[in-house]
């Protein structure tokens, strides 16, 4: 009964998404060609809900679904780390046209080819697993 929930707040996270049209390669391809505010406005809207909602766990001193206090570690400065990984998810988002989330959306709403990106960031997933412990973190 508690993996209901979660369920149901993907499923309404993938209708805000396709709604809002964050799904669309077009308006991807808009937002790399800088043609469009659109999908800068939903990001930028994320990142606010995002801060807002970290300060509220930080100063409500909320905790999580076992009842165990939530605990944000202090991030360090920004390192080439975070450039290189950066690049990389944005190139691979440039190109593919979908970024990880609505692999799922695009998938159940009929777009068959999008089997081919899940199974590269799959793949990108296995090989990162595999490299982790020789890659610079």
């Amino acid at each position: 009964m508690n993996a209901l929930k979660y369920l149901l707040v993907g499923f309404v996270f993938g209708i805000v998404l396709t709604k809002s049209e964050a799904v669309s390669w077009y308006r991807i391809y808009e937002m790399f060609q800088f043609q469009s505010f659109h999908m800068y406005g939903i990001i930028m809207v994320a990142i606010v809900t995002g801060i807002v909602g970290i300060q509220i766990i930080k100063r409500k001193h909320i905790k999580d679904i076992h009842g165990l206090p939530i605990e944000i570690q202090e991030k360090e400065p920004g390192s080439t780390r975070f450039w290189v990984g950066g690049i990389l998810f944005g190139l691979g988002w440039a190109l593919v046209g979908s970024c990880p989330g609505p692999i799922f959306i695009l998938l159940g709403a009929g777009f068959l080819p999008v089997l081919l990106v899940l199974f590269g960031a799959l793949f990108g997933t296995f090989l990162y697993g595999l490299l982790k412990d020789k890659l610079p973190h």
